[in-house]
């Protein structure tokens, strides 16, 4: 079983070939390709995590879709004051498919 643990985004995510994963907003490449960065390789029972021997791993994903998130709806009030607002956001997001881990 080979797995990789990336880093994008913010956060870190368990990956094998033919996983898809919805990441914060990533620009692709020309041919719709990224490179992910590996924090941990996992190849049957070797593990790496050394820096040296993970600059050698590339991860690479092709973006299927970008997309946005749901809706989160903030609301801010103070009791007696008047005072209210009312605030919405909506992340963008990526769907990416894991295409190899070498």
């Amino acid at each position: 079983m080979v797995y990789a643990v990336v880093r994008a985004g913010g956060r870190q995510e368990k990956v094998e070939v033919g996983t898809i994963v919805v990441l914060d907003r990533i620009k692709a490449d020309e041919n719709g390709n990224i490179e992910l960065a590996p924090v941990l390789f996992v190849d049957g029972d070797k593990i790496t995590h050394e820096a040296k021997a993970l600059a050698k791993i590339t991860v690479t994903a092709e973006v299927l879709s970008d997309l946005r998130g749901p809706k989160v709806v903030i609301q801010k009030f103070k009791n007696k004051t008047g005072y209210k607002k009312r605030q919405g956001f909506r992340a963008d997001l990526t769907r990416v498919k894991i295409t190899s881990i070498k």
